[in-house]
């Protein structure tokens, strides 16, 4: 079985090196630099890649991973899609032949965007950037993904893990553009719309985030629970931001009752209460996030809600009623998920000694 690695690259220098051994498991690395003003180029031919340069104007992510997907020899079975700041696990080629069947077009494998503070996962998700040749092509100008022109057979790989560490110092002052062009190209795909409303929430353009995160809710094909319900907190955030608490909570309880086995929309809404000394609501929407037991692997989970937070709020909600031996408790569990969060600690400290 042949297996080859494809990617991009522009001013990654500085990643080269720790990228190439994480592909050291493929049969060959093809890369397409896009314009490189450092030595990126040259540190990755030294390392055993085949690379070729173009630049592209204007640019687009779907034209330019094309091009490179377009580099690998045709004797490939299997393509593995990367980018220059990401990593792969050791052992990745030997889950992936291991899980690949006859008939797969597409393998679905863990992939880490981002880490917490103590270097735990943060945001993780399943990722299908493994393909067979022949059977698909990259679209959409940003947040591109592979479309086919043949049916779709996943397969699950275990063991396989993607992790991303960024540079960042990297800008992506071109990434509104680039989804208001998406939208404009294709305004029946949902998932652009919902990335296009929450880029402008990321910039604080809070009524233009609200308006588009509006019309994702209003597609026919915004069918997919999460999501929706993602566009329904941002929706509250950019309320929150604009003094409309109100409005904000309406749209976290619909967030809430859209996907019931979510904790993000019952943590933001336990923050809300928290925010409005609300204490008794607090401590509601904590007890039902924290019953809620198994994180999906999608994007639209938030670190925030699986980690110490809803523990957190609980205990400060409890210790405000009262109830200061169960806030005592609350803390404890807070601290044992964050044992190196300084002010967890300094809180649990000034409870217990309040209880002598």
């Amino acid at each position: 079985m042949k297996i080859y690695v494809y990617a991009i690259s522009k001013n990654e220098e500085a990643f080269a090196g720790r990228w190439m051994a994480s592909m050291a498991e493929a049969d060959g690395v093809y890369v397409l630099d896009t314009g490189s003003t450092d030595g990126t180029v040259q540190r990755l031919q030294a390392l055993g890649a085949n690379v070729q340069t173009r630049v592209f104007d204007p640019w687009r992510f779907d034209t330019a991973r094309n091009a490179s997907m377009d580099l690998v020899p045709p004797d490939a079975d299997i393509l593995v899609c990367t980018d220059l700041d990401e990593v792969l696990a050791p052992g990745w080629r030997a889950a992936l032949e291991k899980a690949w069947r006859p008939g797969c077009t597409t393998a679905r494998y863990e992939y880490v965007w981002s880490f917490n503070a103590d270097g735990s996962d943060g945001v993780k998700f399943l990722y299908e950037k493994v393909h067979r040749p022949g059977v698909c092509r990259w679209t959409h100008p940003v947040h591109e993904i592979l479309t086919y022109t043949v049916p779709k057979v996943c397969c699950d790989v275990p063991g396989m893990r993607l992790e991303h560490h960024p540079d960042p110092t990297k800008s992506r002052g071109d990434y509104l553009r680039l989804l208001e062009l998406s939208v404009a190209e294709a305004p029946e795909d949902d998932r652009n719309r919902h990335y296009l409303g929450r880029e402008y929430m990321f910039r604080g353009r809070w009524d233009e985030a609200i308006e588009t995160l509006k019309a994702h809710l209003a597609m026919p094909s915004a069918t997919w629970p999460p999501e929706r319900a993602a566009s329904m907190r941002f929706i509250a955030r950019c309320y929150r931001a604009k003094g409309e608490t109100e409005a904000a909570e309406l749209w976290l309880l619909r967030a809430a009752f859209e996907a019931p086995d979510q904790r993000e929309p019952l943590v933001d809404l336990a923050k809300l209460m928290y925010d409005q000394s609300r204490w008794r609501s607090c401590e509601r929407y904590c007890r039902r996030a924290l019953d809620i037991k198994h994180r999906d692997l999608t994007y639209t989970t938030e670190p925030e809600a699986w980690g110490a937070l809803p523990w957190t709020l609980l205990s400060i909600a409890c210790w405000r009623q009262g109830e200061k031996t169960w806030a005592v408790n609350c803390a404890r569990r807070a601290l044992a998920l964050e044992p190196e969060n300084d002010r967890l600690r300094a809180d649990l400290a000034l409870m217990e000694r309040d209880l002598l």
